[in-house]
C-alpha cells in the first residue's frame, strides 16, 4: 500500500522518514518529493509498505503526530490516473 506523508518538516530526511515507518512494518519504499532548483524537501513523501494491515497501523498510529515540530499528515495515496 503506498502511503502519503503530508506537513513533513522540510529538514526530515528520507532515512528519518523510513525509519519512522519501519516501527509499524516493512517498509518496501520511502521517497521525499524534493524541490528541483533547490534540491530541498517540499515538504511531503511517499512511503510503500507491502502489507495493508501494517499500513493501515501506521496510518492510524503516525497521522496528525508530531514529527519535528510539524503535526504531518498520513493517508493511503491515490493512484495515478495515466
Amino acid at each position: 500500500m503506498k502511503l502519503i506523508i503530508l506537513n513533513l518538516a522540510r529538514s526530515t530526511t528520507k532515512e528519518e522518514l523510513k525509519v519512522l515507518f519501519e516501527e509499524y512494518g516493512t517498509v518496501q519504499s520511502c521517497d521525499l518529493v524534493l524541490d528541483k532548483s533547490t534540491g530541498g524537501s517540499k515538504g511531503f513523501g511517499f512511503v510503500e509498505m507491502p502489507k495493508p494491515e501494517e499500513a493501515k497501523f501506521a496510518i492510524k498510529s503516525l497521522n496528525n503526530k508530531k514529527v519535528a515540530s510539524n503535526k504531518i499528515r498520513v493517508k493511503k495515496a491515490k493512484d495515478k490516473k495515466a
